[in-house]
């Protein structure tokens, strides 16, 4: 992509309604707009996070063993009625009657939904385990909505949902969740450390939630900060080994770490003093195991083994995909502007011509755009006829954690300028050595996907 060619309206000074880091930078780098009180449309470079996020929910949750769907965003409340939980969820809830005087509901979330997909269609234990998920809108009414994507009213979100025959497979099924948002969080540059949290209005006693450490985050949080230590990293594991989950959920979870709402002091006080730490986390993520919660007053059943029929025990899973841009850029952000990780930046690189209609330098910069494109790179190359500082200013605004600069004085000895974002250090390279080297830099996140 040019940046003549490209639609991204930044802004010079601070909007005054952001409130937070995320906001502000979201705003001036031109990802979003509101249309609304939590109503935001997605511009070309923040749909293009957005779409890299979703793309590695994607397909950690098929590495999984987990199945894409996808499910309406109205329903109907009937369906909530039966559960109990549509007059129980609160003001949050948008209701809507449609012209036949039927009662609607926009989907905060969709537990009953699935639900009656699965009793229409699986009788017996033989078709299971079965975990479905989507990635969708959803809207919540928040009575104030704030700090821009971060708790907006309508946000994406990917739920997942299993359905198994005993509580021991559907444990297993939310320890196989558990490893998947490791790594996915960890593919995304992010550490999402899981707490033991409260079950909401969603239910159930067996659930974490996953918070990233940020001093903006909603959440106030206790946890040893031995924690913060680990990492899921490229280790293989089998989705399919009871025991290898298992060992994965005791690693993450056995030292403290709990969000106010299941905060026990008397616990924490069992933590070595140098190593309890307090702080502020941002919610990204949450599983839940349920147990029977939905099938039993849904008459979701199989016929088991013995040949009775019993409810299937479930759990949810969710992600919040456009939250997530939030979280990255509160943990991931400089004086001057957003700094992305590798694995969601929205481009991989970017082309910053020091002399544009220099035919030496438009050629250069051109061939690179063109080698960075062939070796699968997406690169965004700054072809405006603007000055080196306005330039430079906007390639640190939007984050790209890699630039690379094309002057005459260097072209001369056939050198191009490769700069970090992160560390702001630089090293002159050819061009070629300058696009190898953006191969090696990005090589584990392509094999991250595969």
């Amino acid at each position: 992509m040019r940046l003549s060619r490209y639609f991204m309206p930044v802004l010079k000074e601070d909007p005054k309604e952001a409130q937070i880091v995320s906001h502000r930078l979201m705003l001036r780098a031109g990802m979003i707009k509101q249309q609304a009180a939590g109503i935001y449309s997605w511009l070309p470079l923040g749909f293009k996070v957005l779409r890299r996020i979703e793309q590695i929910v994607h397909e950690e949750q098929a590495r999984a063993g987990h199945i894409a769907m996808l499910m309406p965003t109205l329903q109907p409340a009937d369906l909530w009625r039966e559960s109990g939980r549509y007059d129980d969820y609160g003001e949050e809830m948008l209701r809507i009657r449609d012209r036949h005087k039927r009662d609607l509901l926009y989907g905060p979330t969709n537990e009953e939904m699935i639900t009656d997909i699965f009793r229409s269609h699986v009788n017996s234990y033989k078709d299971l385990p079965l975990t479905l998920y989507h990635i969708q809108w959803k809207f919540r009414d928040e009575i104030r909505p704030r700090f821009g994507v971060m708790r907006g009213r309508e946000f994406l979100m990917k739920d997942g949902y299993n359905f198994d025959l005993t509580k021991e497979d559907a444990l297993h099924a939310y320890n196989r969740h558990l490893v998947s948002y490791l790594r996915s969080y960890e593919r995304m540059g992010l550490q999402a450390i899981p707490m033991r949290a409260d079950g909401g209005p969603i239910g159930g006693d067996y659930t974490h939630e996953f918070l990233v450490l940020a001093e903006t985050g909603e959440s106030e949080v206790f946890y040893d900060s031995q924690i913060t230590d680990l990492k899921f990293g490229d280790r293989a594991i089998d989705y399919d080994s009871v025991e290898q989950c298992q060992a994965v959920l005791e690693e993450f979870t056995s030292r403290y770490a709990r969000t106010d709402e299941t905060h026990d002091q008397a616990l924490f006080e069992q933590v070595p003093d140098e190593r309890r730490r307090q702080a502020r986390g941002i919610e990204v993520g949450q599983i839940f195991y349920f147990g029977t919660k939905y099938s039993e007053p849904m008459g979701a059943t199989v016929v088991g083994p013995d040949g009775a029929r019993v409810p299937v025990h479930m759990g949810s899973h969710g992600i919040g995909v456009s939250r997530l841009l939030g979280a990255i850029i509160e943990a991931s952000h400089d004086d001057k502007g957003i700094i992305w990780p590798e694995g969601v930046t929205p481009f991989h690189a970017g082309i910053v011509n020091l002399k544009q209609g220099d035919a030496s330098t438009d050629g250069a910069c051109e061939a690179l755009y063109a080698e960075l494109k062939a070796q699968g790179l997406d690169p965004l190359y700054d072809d405006r006829d603007e000055r080196a500082g306005a330039k430079f200013a906007t390639m640190d605004l939007i984050g790209l954690p890699w630039r690379i600069t094309v002057g005459p004085r260097g072209l001369a000895a056939n050198k191009v300028e490769l700069t970090a974002r992160r560390s702001g250090e630089s090293v002159e390279l050819s061009p070629q050595e300058a696009v190898a080297r953006l191969m090696e830099i990005y090589r584990p996140v392509f094999d991250a996907a595969k």
